[in-house]
C-alpha cells in the first residue's frame, strides 16, 4: 500500500473536465476514487479510502458516490469521451475501428444484484459473474471503450407474462418444461421473444447481449452520424440478424468471424468452411509444387506500427443464412499447417488486407478487459446494481486518463519535471508512473516536514498507522 498525501497529478490535471458532472463534494470523492483505482492495488471502497492518510474521511463518503450521488452516468461518459477527443492522439480517426465484445466479471457467491451462474468460455466451467458488454474504439495510436453496459439475466416470469399480455401465443405443450426441464423452457421462451422482438413492446421485456450491442451501436450512430467506421466482432456476435441490422439499418460496414461449421454455397453444392479451406489448401500446395500461380496470397497488414503476415484467400461467396458476403480465409503459416480463420464482410469489393486489418483491431477490446481488471473492473464489493454500474464507469474514466496521458504534452511536462525519467510505455506503465509520482510527492512531504522542524516519527506515525490498518 502506498499512502497518498495528495491526489496524483494525473487526477488533478483532468479533474476540471468533470466539474459539470458532479457537485463540489462529489467531485472530491470522484477524484479520490480515481486515485485509488490508478494507484492502489486494493480497488475496493475500503482499500481506496485507506490510501488517504492526511485528508482521511469516513468510508461512507466514497460509498455515497456509488450509491447516492445524483450524477448522471451518461454525462460522465460523455465528458470522458470529450476529453479523449480533445487530444490528437486519442481522438476518433477515419481509419478507426469499432469492436463489440463482452467479458465476465467474476465474483464468489451470489449476493450481488443481477449476478448469474455463467459459462466461462475462456477458462471453462461455470462461475458466478456479471457480464459486461463493450463497444470499443481502436486505431493505430490508441484504443478505449466508447459505451458499455451490464447485461441483466432474463426474468422468465416477466417475459412469459409480457408475451401473453401482448397477444403472442405460447405453445400449450411447452408449459410442462417449466418443471421438467427449466433449461429447455428458458430456451423456448427466449426463442419466442427473439422471433417477435420487432413487435411493439416485446423488446422491452428483455435485453440480450445482442440487443445491448445493437443499442450501443445505434447510440454511436445517433451521436456521430458522420462516422461510418467498420464494426468487428467474434463468432458469438456473428449472427445473421445482427449483421443485417448493421448493414440495412445502420449502414455500417462490418467484419465478422465465421466458424468452421458455417457453410458456403459452391457450384457443386453447400459445404462447410472447414471442407472448403481444406480443398483450397490442397489445391494451393499442389499448384505451388508444380510451379503454378498460388491460390492463397501472402499479405502484410499494418498493426500498431508493425507488420503482420498472412496467407489469404478472398472472394465473394454466398454464405448460408448471410447471403452474398466477402469471404476471407487466412492461414498464419506459409505451409498452411495451422488452422485457418474465417471472416465475412458486407463490403463485397474489399480485399483481404483491409478486412484482416479491421478484424485485427478486435484484439484491443480483449486487452482492455485484462488491463481494465488491473484498474479494478471486477474488484467491486458493492452489491447494488447501480453502484456496480457506476464503479465500472469510473474504471473506464481511470483507464481513459491513462490512455490520454502519453498524448498530453502539458501533463507529460509536469510529470517529466518531477520524475526526470523516460516516460514511455503501455497503460500498465502509466499506472506505475502515477504510483512513482505519488511516491515522489510522499518523499517531498516528509522532507518538507523535517525542514519545518517536525520529527521523522511524528511525520511517519499516520503513514504507518494507515499501512497497518
Amino acid at each position: 500500500m502506498l499512502p497518498l498525501v495528495e491526489l496524483p497529478e494525473i487526477v488533478r490535471h483532468y479533474a476540471p473536465w468533470f466539474e459539470s458532472v458532479f457537485s463540489p463534494e462529489a467531485l472530491l470523492q470522484f477524484q479520490r476514487y480515481l486515485s485509488g483505482l490508478i494507484v492502489s492495488e486494493n480497488k475496493t471502497v475500503e482499500g481506496i479510502n485507506r490510501l488517504f492518510v492526511i485528508d482521511s474521511r469516513n468510508q461512507s463518503s466514497l460509498n455515497r458516490l456509488l450509491t447516492a450521488s445524483p450524477f448522471s452516468e451518461e454525462a460522465l461518459n460523455q465528458q470522458r469521451l470529450a476529453l479523449l477527443n480533445s487530444l490528437s492522439g486519442t481522438q476518433v480517426k477515419p481509419k478507426g475501428v469499432l469492436s463489440v465484445d463482452d467479458t465476465l466479471l467474476t465474483h464468489y457467491g451470489r449476493h450481488f444484484d443481477e449476478i448469474a451462474y455463467l459459462r466461462d468460455t475462456v477458462n471453462g466451467g461455470y462461475k458466478w459473474a456479471h457480464n459486461l458488454v463493450n463497444l470499443h474504439y481502436s486505431d493505430d495510436q490508441t484504443d478505449y471503450p466508447l459505451h458499455f453496459r451490464l447485461w441483466r439475466p432474463a426474468d422468465l416470469d416477466k417475459i412469459e407474462q409480457g408475451l401473453q399480455a401482448l397477444g403472442i401465443p405460447l405453445r400449450e405443450g411447452k408449459f410442462a418444461l417449466k418443471e421438467s426441464n427449466p433449461k429447455k423452457w428458458r430456451q423456448y421462451l427466449l426463442g419466442v421473444w427473439s422471433r417477435n422482438q420487432g413487435k411493439p413492446g416485446v423488446a422491452a421485456l428483455y435485453q440480450s447481449k445482442l440487443w445491448i450491442a445493437r443499442d450501443m451501436l445505434q447510440t454511436w450512430v445517433n451521436q456521430d452520424p458522420e462516422w461510418k467506421l467498420p464494426v468487428t466482432f467474434d463468432s458469438w456476435y456473428t449472427q445473421p440478424a445482427f449483421c443485417r441490422f448493421l448493414d440495412k439499418e445502420l449502414g455500417l460496414p462490418y467484419v465478422g468471424t465465421l466458424t468452421s461449421n458455417d457453410q458456403v454455397t459452391l457450384p457443386e453444392g453447400r459445404v462447410t468452411l472447414e471442407q472448403f479451406a481444406n480443398e483450397l489448401k490442397q489445391k494451393h500446395l499442389d499448384t505451388v509444387a508444380s510451379g503454378g500461380k498460388p491460390i492463397l496470397h501472402k499479405i502484410g497488414i499494418p498493426y500498431k506500427g508493425e507488420k503482420e503476415t498472412y496467407y489469404s484467400y478472398c472472394r465473394t461467396h454466398r454464405i448460408h443464412n448471410y447471403g452474398k458476403q466477402r469471404l476471407v480465409i487466412n492461414f498464419n503459416e506459409s505451409d498452411l499447417c495451422d488452422s485457418p480463420s474465417f471472416y465475412n464482410s458486407n463490403r463485397l469489393i474489399w480485399q483481404s488486407v483491409g478486412i484482416t486489418r479491421i478484424r485485427r483491431h478486435r484484439w484491443p477490446v480483449e486487452v482492455y478487459h485484462e488491463e481494465g481488471k488491473a484498474e479494478g473492473l471486477d474488484k467491486y464489493q458493492v452489491r447494488d446494481f447501480q453502484a456496480i454500474s457506476r464503479h465500472i464507469g469510473l474504471v473506464a474514466v481511470a483507464y481513459s486518463l491513462l490512455r490520454a496521458t502519453p498524448h498530453d504534452e502539458a501533463l507529460l511536462h509536469k510529470l517529466q519535471r518531477e520524475l526526470e525519467m523516460n516516460l514511455e510505455g503501455s497503460t500498465p506503465f502509466w499506472r506505475r508512473a502515477s504510483q512513482a509520482q505519488s511516491l515522489w510527492v510522499l518523499a517531498c512531504f516528509i522532507s518538507a516536514g523535517l525542514t519545518q522542524g517536525h520529527t521523522l516519527r511524528a511525520l511517519m506515525a499516520p503513514l504507518l498507522a494507515a499501512v497497518c490498518a
